[in-house]
Order: structure tokens, then sequence, then C-alpha cells
């Protein structure tokens, strides 16, 4: 699971929020009470000044209305300069058009006079009312509250008063009580951040406890249990929390002990079993499944299972959840065949939503093969059985219509039929041989004998009885080499090896007999100098009835089973029988016989 960073902690954001909310209400109370408090105290600034230029109207008017009076200028002088204040920076009278008569500034005395152009002085001229507005000073950088008014008394205007005062004061009194309330906002945040987490921690402690018991059961761990601090909804919910976890705990265990079944079934299962969602894509293979077509498990996963099982161009995914009977998956190539059958289950709710197929994979390879050998086993006994017969009824019939008068013609016939039946009857004995040996009827008689002098035993007596243009080669060893076997049967694997190598043997050709002792088994080898066996025929010579070339074989009187019966019998002693072959330059038969060499001391 991903960690939790500082900022996206539940304690840090109860702590946030809380400072937040806190800062919101300070705010609004501040910004509230600053403006609350700014317009009252301009206003009573405002109010201050307008006092005090009433009674400084009431004293100019005194002075103007006295027209006769030559010391009027210096009368305003003084009336003017006795109003400065801290508060007041200047004074100035001017009359109806906008001639300055006075100005309390000893400054700007000169300006006496002249016209005054300020557009709130002309303002209040043109309306004949009071005119006051707060100004930036640029020069000074501060504010300043000028105003305009009339001086009336019974409805004429004797002039206008123009006073020009300093407001930054009260600007400067606000910003105090801005640093005050700032300060004071800064230790309430202080107090309630330490308080916030105090209170936090009383609410998140439950819930990071169980953070981390959420992620032990991620892990498999189900032993914590979260520490109930109240009865509040939070302990409610550690209590509902440790419960979940116990009833999780029994749920994971009943959930790993079914796993763990069907893990050891599927794993244990020689059927290959494939699963699949409803869009047919793999989730679940076997090993035996993998192995049986050959693919990886992390291949095949998530893959399409028609185009998984190579089957894209005759099925899709649809025909397989229709398919009630099974599949054939034909697997075989030139040199092997290799079939398996896929019996389909649709996996399906109660309420008939597909959710997926399972296949399960039958290796049919052996069942095929073995009802084909047994389709070509009763056909070629029917053939081999067939041409004897016929040849007989054709030799019985014309010795029937009389031709067993002739003598000459007759000893001929009769022996043809007699060497005919002598074939069906020896056809017939190794057909029982094998037949007792598929049956395991015919048990083996083993005793530990000197291969080398049987060996030579066997070579010696087909010496006497070969043809005089075959040649025969030995080498063998000189020292003894014993293995347990059953003599009778391997006397027959020998005699039926070296009786084909004879007949296959051109005139001038040799046979060589070798034998060599390997660490854990003896190697026999009969080789022959014959027409060789094509190489693509060469896996076939151990079957039954096949003949390489069958007009020569019968020519010959073979029954095409002496090769298969001495395969069986080489198998039976727990050894291997091979070929090697090269068309036209001769065959060699190998037999590989178990042996052990740490007996050879206690027979020596």
């Amino acid at each position: 699971m991903k960690k939790v960073s500082f900022l996206q902690s539940i304690h840090v954001k109860f702590v946030l929020i809380y400072l937040l909310l806190i800062l919101f209400a300070m705010e609004i109370i501040g910004v509230y009470f600053v403006n609350k408090l700014e317009d009252k105290l301009v206003k009573n600034f405002k109010d201050s000044i307008e006092l005090r230029t009433k009674t400084m109207q009431y004293s100019l008017l005194e002075v103007l209305m006295d027209k006769e009076d030559q010391e009027t200028p210096l009368k305003i002088k003084k009336v003017l300069s006795g109003y400065n204040s801290s508060d007041i920076a200047e004074v100035r009278l001017v009359n109806n058009r906008s001639v300055i008569l006075g100005t309390s500034d000893s400054d700007n005395q000169g300006l006496v006079g002249q016209k005054m152009t300020n557009d709130l002085v002309k303002l209040s001229i043109n309306t004949e009312e009071l005119q006051d507005k707060v100004y930036f000073d640029p020069s000074t950088h501060k504010r300043i509250y000028v105003l305009a008014s009339p001086l009336k008394n019974n409805g004429k205007i004797y002039g206008y008063l123009y006073l020009v005062t300093k407001i930054e004061s009260v600007y400067n009194q606000l910003d105090e009580i801005n640093n005050i309330f700032t300060t004071g906002t800064a230790i309430a945040m202080v107090l309630t951040a330490i308080l916030g987490i105090v209170l936090a921690q009383t609410i998140t402690r439950p819930i990071a406890d169980m953070r981390r018991q959420a992620l032990a059961m991620a892990k498999g761990n189900f032993s914590r249990k979260v520490k109930v601090y109240g009865n509040d909804e939070i302990g409610q919910l550690a209590y509902s929390f440790n419960h979940m976890t116990k009833k999780l705990q029994e749920a994971q265990a009943t959930t790993e002990g079914e796993r763990r079944k069907l893990t050891s079934v599927l794993s244990n299962m020689t059927d290959g079993v494939i699963a699949t969602d409803r869009r047919g894509r793999v989730i679940l293979i076997n090993d035996a499944a993998t192995e049986m077509i050959d693919v990886s498990r992390e291949t095949i996963l998530s893959q399409n299972i028609v185009t998984a099982l190579g089957i894209e161009r005759d099925h899709s995914f649809n025909d397989l959840l229709n398919e009630k009977e099974s599949i054939i998956l034909d697997f075989s190539t030139d040199e092997e065949p290799y079939i398996l059958r896929g019996n389909i289950s649709v996996i399906q709710g109660e309420t008939g939503f597909v959710s997926g197929l399972i296949i399960v994979l039958h290796d049919i390879t052996e069942q095929e093969k073995i009802e084909m050998e047994r389709r070509e086993f009763v056909a070629n006994v029917s053939h081999e059985l067939r041409t004897p017969l016929t040849t007989m009824r054709s030799y019985l019939e014309a010795l029937a219509d009389g031709a067993w008068q002739d003598k000459e013609i007759a000893p001929r016939f009769l022996s043809v039929t007699q060497n005919e039946t002598e074939r069906m009857i020896r056809m017939v004995n190794d057909l029982f041989k094998l037949s007792k040996m598929d049956r395991a009827d015919d048990p083996l008689n083993k005793d530990w004998i000197n291969f080398i002098e049987f060996f030579h035993h066997i070579i010696d007596r087909f010496e006497m009885t070969k043809p005089e243009y075959i040649s025969f080669k030995r080498k063998l060893p000189n020292e003894a080499l014993f293995v347990e076997v059953d003599e009778d049967k391997m006397t027959q694997i020998l005699d039926n090896i070296i009786s084909n190598a004879i007949k296959y043997s051109p005139e001038g050709g040799q046979i060589t007999f070798r034998v060599k002792a390997q660490e854990d088994s003896i190697e026999v080898s009969i080789s022959d100098q014959g027409l060789g066996i094509p190489k693509d025929k060469l896996k076939k010579i151990f079957e039954r009835f096949y003949r390489v070339d069958k007009a020569r074989t019968r020519q010959m009187g073979g029954t095409g089973l002496g090769l298969a019966i001495a395969k069986e019998m080489v198998e039976a002693h727990g050894g291997t029988i091979s070929a090697k072959s090269v068309e036209g330059k001769g065959t060699t038969i190998s037999i590989s016989l178990p042996f052990d060499r740490s007996l050879e001391d206690d027979w020596s």
C-alpha cells in the first residue's frame, strides 16, 4: 500500500481544517470590526472638524458682516490663525469669486488676493453646499481630509471656508488596532493549533490504529486488535472493525484451505485444466495443461482460449459455449501423432449469466494409436491369412479337378500348399507369442549367463547352416560378461535378428557381430551389408506386420512379426532395441541389456 504523506494525514487535515475555520471566523470578525471602527473613527473625526468649522464660521461671519471695518483682513487672519492645531493643517477663507481672503498658514500669506482653482471649492460655490473629500497627498504620502463649506447667514453667503485636515492619524490608529488584532489572531491560532492537535489525537488515534490493522490485514496478519477508546461512534467503529477482522480471519482460513485443496487437486491432476472468464480470456491453467499444449503460464494467461488452443479457424468462443460435446485437438506432426480431447463445461450462475468455461484436456494419443493399430492389425492379419488361403484353395481346387493324377504337377502343388500351411502356422505361433507377452502370461525365467560364450554358441549354430556366399565377422571381447536373461527368449531374439540379416545379405556379403560393455549395460549389435532401409521407414520396422518390401518378404517366407517379437522380449528384459541403416549399404540392429559390472568379481 502507498505510504501516506504528511500533508495527506487525516491528523494534519483535521488540525488544518480546525485552524482554517478559526482563521476564517477571525477574519470575518476582523474585517467587520475594522470596517465599522474605520467608519466610526472617520465619522468622529469629520464630526469634530465640522463642529470646529461651525465655530470658525460664526467667528468669521461676525468679521465679514461688518463691511465698514477697515481691519477686516487682519481680523480674518487672526481668527484663522487661532484655529491652527495638530489636526488642521491649513484654513482658508474664499469669497464668492474664489479669491482667497485669508489663510492660517503663515508661509502661504502670499496667496491672499489670488484666485483659488481647487475643484472642491468650485463645486461648493456652484452647489452652495458643504463639500468634503479624503485625498492622498503625494508630497507627504499621507491622507488628508479637505472640506469646503459656505458661510451662510439668513440665506446669504458671505464666503467659503476651505479646510485641509490631517486625517492620517485616524488611519494610524486603525493600523495600530489592526496590528493588535493580527497579533491576537496569531496567538489565538497557535493556541488553537495546540488544542486542535490534542483534540485531533483523540479522534485520529483509533483511526490510525484501524489503518495499521488494515495494512496488517492486507499482509495476512489478523492477530492484531484495534483498541477501543470509548463508546462513541468511533469506539463503535473500532468494535465493529475488530469483529470484521475476526470474521475475515475465519473466512480467509476457510478460503485458504479450499484454495490449497483446489491447488493440490489441479497440480496433481494428470488431465489438463484451463478456465476462462466470460470473454474467453484464460484466467487459470494447471501444470499438466501447460505441458500438454506446450506453452508457458505467463504466455497463455489473458490470451483468448481459441487462440491458445490454435482452433481460431474452426471455432469461436461462442461456439465453445454452445458446444455440448468434447472437441478434438490434433497437434500431430509428420514424425509423431499427438491428439487431445477437450471436455467443455460452462460456468453459469442461477440467473443464467455465463461467467466463463472450463476445458479439461485428456491425452488420447495412445488410445488413438491403439485403435489405429488394432484396425491395422486386423487388416494385416486378414491380408496375411487371405493370401496363403487363396493360394491353397486354388491349388487344392486344381488337385481336386484331377491335377493330383499328374505326377509332375501334383507334388509341386502339394509342396506349395504345405509351405503356405507352415507359414500360417508360424504366423499363428508368432501371434500367440505376442498375445502371451501382452497379457504377461509368459514370465521370464532369468538366469545369470556368460553372454559372450552364449553369443558365440548362437553364431556357431548359424555358421554351420549359412549360405557359403555370406561370411561372419566376430568382434567380441575376450572377457566374460555375465548378464541375467531368459536364455530361451534371448535365443529367439538373436535367431530372429540373425535370420533377417542372412535373408537380406547379398552374395559376398558380411555379417558383423559386436558386443561392447558400458558402465551399466552391454551393447549387442548385428550388422549386415544388405539393401538397407529407407530413413523414413526405419522407425516402423519394429511394428507388427510392417514390411519394407512386402513382396520380397513374403517370397522369403517372413511373417512381419519377428522384429516386433524381438522388441517385446528385449523390453521385457529391461533393455532397448534400435536400428541404424544406410540405404544400399546395410542395416545394424542394436540391443542394450542391463549390466552390473560390480558383480563381475563374484562370478569370477
